[in-house]
């Protein structure tokens, strides 16, 4: 059982509250810090929310600051819940070296190789931990979640919805890494997180998940935006892998390709508004 939740601050925000929080997660065996958006309307009871997974080198503090998702939240009445990326301070060797290269970034999955295995749970955590407490903890209908991300946190929002049905009634992500068994990011923490047997990993890649449905997952349709100006769009993301996989099961995918846009912020700026109204149409609001 999750610890109560530590408020670190609150800020006045369009009407809501954004709010930084920290609690001894008995999944992680750590602190682990986490934000979350509450718009006006939880005032007057709990609102569906929106778990934003951000990727490689951030925490729970990027996606709040640099996407300006806060104003469009308000509009439609949307909490956004936003966790770190990963354990932080377990001093395992290595781990402050490597969040740039895959291994020491959680990448939303459970390690099973050591020295890994103890503290990177991130799916557990999440899905087992992190959201049921927010539901228990705070004015947030647990049962209407949508789930989007950028990068890796975009695999990790298309593998953690196609891994637990059901779970999220949503689903988008901006620049995803789509076909993680495929590219030098996911052979460095697939090797490092579940060991070098390949059929392990194709577990938590999403382009395989999605060949692997029985029945089309997101009838109401998938939200996927990708810059061609990306410099990791060649070898790292391959989001035509998963708009292959997509089209063959009658997966109804919306893949935007943006010419001129790049992997960072001003990108998911760009295009947030339209997430979050496609994740508030799929919740009812």
């Amino acid at each position: 059982m999750s610890t109560p939740f530590e408020l670190l601050g609150s800020h006045a925000c369009f009407g809501g509250e954004q709010r930084f929080y920290q609690h001894a997660s008995t999944t992680i065996g750590l602190p682990m810090k986490f934000a979350v958006y509450l718009p006006p309307q939880a005032q007057h009871g709990p609102v569906p929310a929106v778990l934003y997974l951000a990727g490689l080198t951030c925490t729970e503090e990027t996606f709040v600051v640099k996407a300006g998702a806060q104003r469009v939240a308000a509009e439609l009445g949307l909490a956004l819940i936003a966790p770190d990326t990963s354990p932080r301070g377990a001093n395992v060797p290595g781990e402050a070296d490597s969040w740039d290269f895959g291994v020491g970034a959680g990448f939303y999955l459970d390690a099973t190789q050591q020295p890994w295995a103890r503290h990177w749970r991130m799916e557990s955590y999440l899905l087992n931990e992190l959201l049921p407490q927010v539901a228990a903890q705070l004015p947030i209908d647990g049962h209407r979640l949508g789930i989007t991300g950028h990068s890796m946190g975009g695999h990790g929002a298309l593998t953690l919805a196609l891994r637990h049905p059901g779970r999220f009634q949503s689903l988008s992500a901006f620049a995803p890494i789509c076909a993680p068994t495929r590219c030098p990011w996911g052979e460095k923490a697939f090797t490092g997180y579940l060991g070098a047997d390949r059929t392990a990993w194709i577990e938590h890649d999403a382009t395989v998940l999605m060949q692997h449905q029985p029945v089309a997952p997101y009838p109401a349709g998938i939200l996927i935006d990708q810059g061609l100006a990306d410099k990791f769009l060649p070898d790292q993301l391959h989001p035509h892998l998963l708009e292959e996989a997509c089209a063959a099961l009658g997966q109804p995918l919306t893949l935007r390709r943006h010419a001129g846009y790049d992997h960072g912020y001003y990108f998911v700026q760009t295009f947030m508004a339209d997430h979050l109204r496609h994740h508030a149409k799929a919740l009812g609001r």
